[in-house]
């Protein structure tokens, strides 16, 4: 039987971005909810061998998609809200490193940045509702 759990990890990628960059963006999404939530790292695995391998995220991450205005929406609402939230924005495809992409976020509003992605976690219900009229990611 599959555990249900309380919060929920949900990743929403622009429609429009090449594989390449919604892979990217997905992992960089999700090192920023794994960062800010250790606690929901599970346990290290090992496989029958002994081999030790690296501890994963705990519970599934949903990955859904949207148009610049539906990824849009799901942030304000993400922040009104007051759930924890990563961002990443167009420009970060541009540089190559942590500080040059803080610096590029830096330069927007808030309702200026330019994204392609967010990843949030919260409440199942509240992350659902945030999300509502989103698709899953092909």
């Amino acid at each position: 039987m599959a555990q249900r759990f309380d919060t929920k990890i949900t990743v929403v990628l622009g429609d429009d971005l090449l594989p390449w960059q919604a892979l990217n963006v997905t992992a960089f999404l999700t090192s920023g909810i794994t960062a800010a939530h250790p606690d929901l790292v599970g346990e290290p695995y090992e496989d029958a061998d002994g081999t030790h391998y690296l501890a994963l995220l705990g519970q599934p991450v949903v990955v859904l998609q949207g148009s610049r205005e539906q990824l849009r929406a799901a942030h304000r609402k993400t922040v009104d809200r007051g759930y924890p939230l990563a961002v990443y924005t167009r420009e970060m495809f541009t540089t190559g490193n942590d500080e040059d992409n803080r610096a590029v976020v830096a330069a927007a509003a808030r309702d200026d940045l330019d994204l392609v992605g967010i990843a949030v976690h919260g409440p199942r219900n509240g992350v659902d509702k945030v999300t509502k009229g989103l698709t899953m990611h092909p």
